[in-house]
């Protein structure tokens, strides 16, 4: 393998850049028109332009893409994540065109691609699943009698669903049809797809992935654990590895169980299974993601393996280097999403250019990024600046370093989610490990921010007012030093 298409854009295409450079293998970057002066596009050895700047018309049309592949002379095709990561046509036309896919099959994704499919491979090997429909409900009538069965509250998912959309938390009987018919929609609408089923719902859960990896000889290992239960509107905004609560007899199942799901499918690649933990420590599985996560820097961190460079290894045919027993939990590793979003008005996207933007540096601190200073965030891609990610010793540690690094973040120009991420890692729930997936909800409103905002203002305002009469109205030396100086008595008040 000589030379890697990225099939993307933005910090995973650098980030597959990197770790192909450090191997000695060349880089093919694609790009639309709205990409045109994007880091990866100047990184890369070579970039070609694949269409405007709608994805639609540039990163999700595979023919564009396989031509641009075999133009330059490509071996194989990295799909980073989102786009065409997941789709099993697209992975399918790759090998087609004798080039490799750095990731699983189309058969495995197919498998765990649809959630009804992934329950079914998960039935059957006794891997434990939230009560529900094992298959998808007919009607709106057969989805009240199961309803009944199951029992309220419950949720009514997309089978090809993803990111919340599709799902729908049903309270009582009477809400059924109406929300049943809302989340079909829903389905068609965001995947072309309108099968749902029924799950019971799960009150306080915490959303537990396990990391796995797999080779071509039929080698399947899993690399612990990723907690990502603080979520905005079904999305993952700060995840955190290892788990703090996972206790390593029930990491141990859980591994167990992700290796036989993964083997189930002959999975090939680094993959997660996800789990939902509910509040007495009993886990179900919920789904699969055949392809790299937007967290994989975590893992990497607490095993010291770089996950792309397994990928790669792995799509050349070699063997994993290491057995499960090779592998052990160093340290803590914390990662939160840096987007474009107003924390206060309901995390909306926002859009502009970035006035400022000045990134966090230091020991155990690592920016995965492709910005900098005066670009513009455009608004035809998901809203995600950078991933912070910090490592230490531990979980204190670990928070601690994050909070430095946030503070450290200068960004300008935007409104960004760094402010409410400093605010979950210094919130009781969270330092204690005691939150689930409903931390949002349960314990933040956008006035909290609105009122630190105001207070700063405050105190910025009279930090200003007292340096400016300092230079106005000199003091003599001895006034000026201890416990005689006005600003140093008032500053940390």
């Amino acid at each position: 393998m000589k030379k890697i298409l990225v099939a993307n854009r933005g910090e995973i295409a650098i980030r597959v850049m990197r770790s192909a450079r450090e191997m000695g293998i060349k880089t093919v970057a694609v790009y639309s028109e709205a990409d045109r002066e994007s880091l990866h596009v100047r990184y890369a050895d070579e970039a070609v332009l694949i269409g405007p700047a709608a994805s639609s018309q540039s990163y999700l049309v595979m023919d564009r893409i396989l031509e641009v592949a075999k133009e330059t002379g490509a071996d194989a095709i990295h799909p980073g994540y989102g786009f065409l990561s997941e789709n099993a046509t697209f992975a399918d036309k790759v090998v087609a065109s004798g080039l490799i896919f750095i990731g699983p099959s189309g058969d495995s994704m197919r498998q765990m691609g649809s959630k009804l499919a992934a329950k079914a491979t998960a039935e059957k090997h006794n891997i434990p699943l939230v009560p529900g429909t094992a298959k998808a409900i007919e009607s709106v009538e057969e989805g009240k009698r199961i309803a009944a069965d199951v029992g309220f509250p419950l949720l009514i998912k997309a089978s090809a669903g993803g990111g919340g959309k599709g799902m729908r938390i049903v309270h009582h009987a009477d809400e059924f049809e109406e929300q049943m018919k809302l989340a079909v929609s829903e389905a068609i609408s965001s995947f072309g797809d309108g099968a749902v089923f029924i799950e019971r719902y799960v009150a306080s859960p915490r959303h537990i992935e396990i990391q796995v990896l797999g080779d071509t000889h039929g080698n399947v290992v899993y690399l612990f654990e990723r907690e990502c239960s603080i979520q905005r509107r079904h999305q993952k905004v700060v995840e955190e590895a290892p788990s703090s609560v996972l206790t390593p007899k029930i990491r141990e199942a859980m591994g167990r169980c992700a290796v036989e799901v993964s083997k189930a499918c002959k999975y090939v690649g680094a993959g997660t299974v996800e789990f939902l933990l509910d509040e007495h420590m009993n886990f179900y599985f919920l789904e699969m993601n055949t392809r790299l996560q937007v967290e994989h820097p975590v893992t990497e961190f607490i095993t010291g393996l770089d996950l792309v460079k397994e990928q790669i290894k792995v799509a050349r045919g070699e063997n994993l280097s290491f057995t499960q027993d090779d592998l052990k939990i160093k340290g803590h590793a914390m990662e939160i999403r840096v987007c474009a979003e107003d924390p206060t008005n309901n995390f909306l996207p926002d859009i502009g250019r970035l006035q400022t933007y000045r990134i966090p540096q230091g020991p155990g601190v690592r920016v995965d990024d492709a910005y900098e200073e005066g670009m513009d965030i455009p608004i035809y891609y998901d809203p995600m600046i950078a991933k912070l990610i910090t490592y230490g010793k531990d979980r204190e540690e670990a928070i601690q370093r994050m909070i430095r690094a946030i503070d450290d973040y200068h960004i300008s120009g935007v409104k960004t989610t760094l402010e409410f991420c400093r605010f979950v890692m210094e919130h009781p729930a969270f330092t204690s490990g005691r939150f689930d997936t409903h931390f949002v909800k349960n314990h933040f409103s956008p006035e909290m921010l609105i009122k630190e905002d105001s207070e700063e203002m405050e105190i910025a305002a009279f930090l200003a007012v007292n340096l400016l009469q300092e230079k106005s109205f000199p003091v003599s030396s001895d006034q000026n030093s201890g416990a005689g100086s006005a600003w140093k008595n008032n500053r940390l008040r």
